[in-house]
């Protein structure tokens, strides 16, 4: 599981999120008619209805219109709308989770929830499919579903709360929500219905409110809304002219760039599932990926083409998509790609029959058609791949609900940095530094950026702290998401300490525990503290974070947000007392249904009652604030990246002068920690040097062991299985 729990880079080799374009991408110096109606449908023909996110953009922007001009001294507020409820019942959580999930199942699935928009807010038992894109044919009409009789969890009467309160409470769990009480006045317990249909519908209409302001801006060029629409709608029409149908897996293989969003949003719309990639994948990680989601397409950047290569012939990838670093830069663009190419060197020669440039990809689309599908609140929008806790890389299947409900948390939340009296910026500008392919910058910096009209700096290379510090000085910037390395790299530097931050509003820190001694020092050069949030990939990723209002860095991870639950639980899955110690486990709306096609993997982290086993271990205090202390797998956390042992071990099992291996993660003052491998030889003249180059050949930055010691033995059990704690 990706931790969301708060870093930076130092080398290369690392491979960490904010490093993502830095061992192969650096900033090159210097470089710094309305939407149509679905045809004309005859003579004496009245028009097909219209569906989908376009649609009812379209349909709420005309109805604000009219109202507008019949009162304009006083318009006439948006009506809302029915929208399914943003919680389910434990049920049908539980009924999703056991489900295993494939291409097939998937597909059937969302054919069976898909039901009528009219369905109440609450008491649904299955969750509502609203209909989806219209925007130049109209969407075949969803059928109506049947209205469930059961209510959702939230829904307790005063008189069952105080019953609950009156019990001896468990640290969180059913029924006992220590952390309420923490809650500031005027936030919410619960997010209430959905807005939107769909996550498509959401950024759609977030164009349309938006339209001239900048979105995204990379190397001093800016994307505003109308033109991430446009270029969106635009590469959607090519997607779906090479023939691809709706649930199609898309991998998106690039670090920070303006083709980012642009692709991200294009899949979206025409109903296709989003795969992020690790731009420093070596072959064989590239491949599983690949061949585990079934993606049909991906989009690269040329820098790492040459991986792609030589892990595309054993994969079902049939259209590969190539961008270059200055594809949406301008006239600018044809320099930086120069400067990548021919002065720094920073792109391997590589050769892919029939693939498509990004630039040839974007003029066929413009002249393509692009027909909207139905897209519901049920379908699947990402595939963000995890370790989870077992090692086993598997994707976490995260549907557009899941997604927008953890937007609508980000939303409710920030709110709370606005209660003493500060003023909320109608622009906020937000720096986004973590690769977006990482499930924190995608919801928060992405998602919830563009819902709330932000303007987000997209940092291509992290590592370049001098470039960056200089970009940032261009901005006057309210929201800093980053991790404790990160924070610590930029302390250091002089450039970075020059900086004005009397608009930054606060800093959010997640990926990795964030050290009190950075989080003091962040507080004395910015005026500002340092608030942790943590998550999951499985959990789309926020589930708790500390209120932004406080001044004081708590050291904790924070408060459930709301809709969310948290329970600390024994091994038997009892709750545990507050101040206790146990798993933490998670039941809310943003929790994925499960795992793609591991409903093994699945079952072992899925409880009956609907919470998600973390594999963390914590105690919650009684106001419901909750702090990790220690994690119950053996699991290491290099810069809020999670490294599995057993990978490492695989890997170097293959090694033919290699007997026994076993995998630790030890302590490091930059990453948090690195791993470090024990090994037994098979050959006596194997070396250091000589596992260090296998594990660059086999394995990401990240995961290579920074550490090699040799044994003539290795602990193990009764029954032979290595003990790593014997390692420690």
């Amino acid at each position: 599981m990706a931790k969301t729990r708060s870093s930076s880079g130092r080398e290369s080799a690392t491979g960490t999120p904010e490093e993502t374009a830095g061992a192969a991408v650096k900033t090159p110096a210097g470089a710094t008619k309305k939407a149509g109606a679905g045809g004309n449908p005859g003579p004496g023909k009245a028009a097909p209805k219209r569906t989908g996110p376009e649609a009812q953009a379209e349909k709420r922007q005309a109805k604000s219109s009219a109202a507008t001009e019949s009162k304009p001294a006083k318009p006439t507020p948006k009506k809302p709308r029915s929208a399914p409820a943003a919680e389910t019942s434990a049920k049908t959580e539980r009924s999703k989770a056991n489900k295993p999930l494939s291409p097939k199942t998937s597909a059937k699935s969302g054919a069976a929830k898909k039901s009528a928009t009219s369905r109440k807010t609450t008491g649904e038992k299955k969750p509502a499919a609203q209909p989806a894109a219209a925007m130049e044919e109209p969407a075949p009409k969803p059928k109506p579903g049947r209205k469930s009789e059961a209510k959702p969890a939230s829904a307790r009467t005063p008189k069952s709360r105080a019953a609950a309160k009156a019990k001896s409470v468990p640290a969180g769990g059913a029924g006992a929500k220590p952390w309420l009480k923490s809650y500031p006045e005027g936030i919410p317990a619960e997010i209430g219905p959905f807005r939107h249909s769909s996550l498509a519908d959401m950024l759609l209409e977030a164009c349309r409110n938006f339209g001239g302001r900048p979105a995204f801006t990379s190397m001093g060029k800016a994307l505003t809304f109308t033109e991430l629409e446009k270029a969106s709608r635009d590469f959607a029409a090519y997607l779906q002219s090479k023939g691809l149908k709706k649930g199609a897996r898309v991998a998106i293989m690039m670090p920070n760039l303006l083709q980012y969003p642009v692709v991200m949003m294009a899949v979206l719309r025409a109903g296709y599932v989003v795969v992020n990639v690790n731009p420093l994948y070596t072959a064989r990680e590239l491949e599983h990926q690949l061949k585990d989601s079934g993606a049909e397409a991906i989009v690269i950047l040329e820098n790492f083409a040459g991986t792609l290569q030589a892990a595309i012939g054993k994969t079902d990838v049939k259209h590969v998509i190539v961008a270059t670093m200055g594809d949406m830069l301008g006239l600018k663009g044809h320099i930086v790609n120069l400067v990548v190419r021919r002065v720094k060197k920073l792109v391997p020669s590589w050769e892919i029959p029939g693939h498509a440039s990004f630039r040839q990809a974007m003029r066929e689309g413009a002249a393509a058609r692009f027909s909207p599908p139905e897209v519901s609140l049920d379908d699947t929008a990402f595939l963000q791949y995890t370790g989870g806790t077992t090692g086993i890389a598997k994707g976490a299947v995260l549907l557009h609900r899941n997604v927008l409900a953890n937007v609508m948390q980000n939303e409710i939340w920030l709110k709370t940095a606005y209660l003493g009296g500060r003023r909320q910026p109608e622009r906020p500008i937000f720096v986004c530094v973590l690769p977006l392919y990482h499930i924190y910058a995608m919801t928060v910096n992405a998602m919830t950026g563009i819902l709330l009209g932000a303007h987000n700096i997209l940092i291509a290379n992290p590592r370049d702290i001098p470039a960056m510090a200089k970009e940032l000085g261009k901005y006057e910037f309210n929201v800093f998401v980053g991790l404790n390395t990160l924070f610590n790299a930029l302390l250091n530097n002089s450039d970075f300490q020059k900086l004005n931050f009397k608009h930054l509003d606060f800093t959010l820190g997640g990926g990795m525990a964030v050290q009190r001694s950075v989080a003091d020092r962040w507080k004395k050069l910015t005026g500002h503290t340092i608030f942790e949030g943590y998550g999951l990939s499985e959990t789309s990723p926020v589930a708790t974070i500390n209120r932004l209002d406080r001044d004081e860095f708590t050291g904790t991870i924070g408060l459930p947000l709301p809709s969310t639950e948290v329970a600390i639980r024994d091994e038997k899955g009892r709750d545990v007392k507050l101040g206790e110690v146990g798993e933490i486990c998670i039941r809310g709306p943003q929790v994925m249904p499960g795992y793609w096609n591991q409903p093994q993997e699945t079952a072992k982290v899925m409880m009956p009652d609907g919470f998600l086993k973390t594999g963390d271990m914590g105690t919650m205090d009684e106001t419901g604030h909750v702090r990790i202390v220690d994690r119950k797998k053996d699991m290491i956390l290099v810069s809020g990246f999670n490294v599995y042992p057993n990978e490492i071990e695989d890997v170097l099992a293959n090694h033919p002068g290699v007997l026994e291996v076993a995998a630790i993660g030890v302590p490091d003052e930059h990453s948090g920690e690195v791993p470090k491998v024990f090994v037994v030889k098979k050959d006596p003249s194997l070396t250091e040097k000589d596992i260090i180059a296998y594990c660059r050949e086999n394995l990401t930055g990240y995961k290579r062991p920074r550490h090699v010691e040799f044994r003539t033995a290795l602990p193990k059990t009764n029954v032979g299985k290595i003990l790593r704690r014997e390692l420690r």
